[in-house]
């Protein structure tokens, strides 16, 4: 019984541990910079996603997908479910995809009035 509880014990781990992906998807000496429109914000674990309309050089528009941190980091940012909206147009730095995907690693969001998302104090608990 006791190697089975064992081996039961080791498995969760490993799964675990590889169930979690690292960021060697994307390209961390590189930062894209784009504003685009919001039309989705996923708050949701293990990662927020922010996906973008982005004005392409033909006068249409094109899906973005990037990636951010944790809910649980960005709330100690000051960042919460409701702090974008669909709509809300953003610009992105971003490290991009190294497959050249519409997709990135978030880095930071500014507002359209310049405002960087996260650099004010998170709300004082009550």
């Amino acid at each position: 019984m006791r190697i089975g509880s064992f081996v039961i014990a080791v498995l969760l781990v490993a799964t675990s541990a590889l169930a979690h992906h690292s960021n060697s998807a994307f390209d961390g000496d590189k930062v894209m910079v784009l504003t685009g429109t919001v039309t989705e914000w996923k708050w949701t674990n293990p990662h927020v996603w922010i996906v973008l309309s982005v004005d392409d050089s033909n006068g249409g528009k094109v899906p973005w997908a990037i990636e951010g941190r944790t809910p649980g980091q960005l709330v100690r940012a000051g960042w919460s479910k409701t702090t974008l909206k669909e709509g809300e147009t953003i610009t992105v730095d971003f490290s991009p995809a190294k497959d050249g995907s519409r997709t990135g690693l978030l880095t930071r969001v500014r507002r359209a009035d310049g405002t960087v998302v996260g650099e004010q104090a998170p709300p004082a608990a009550q």
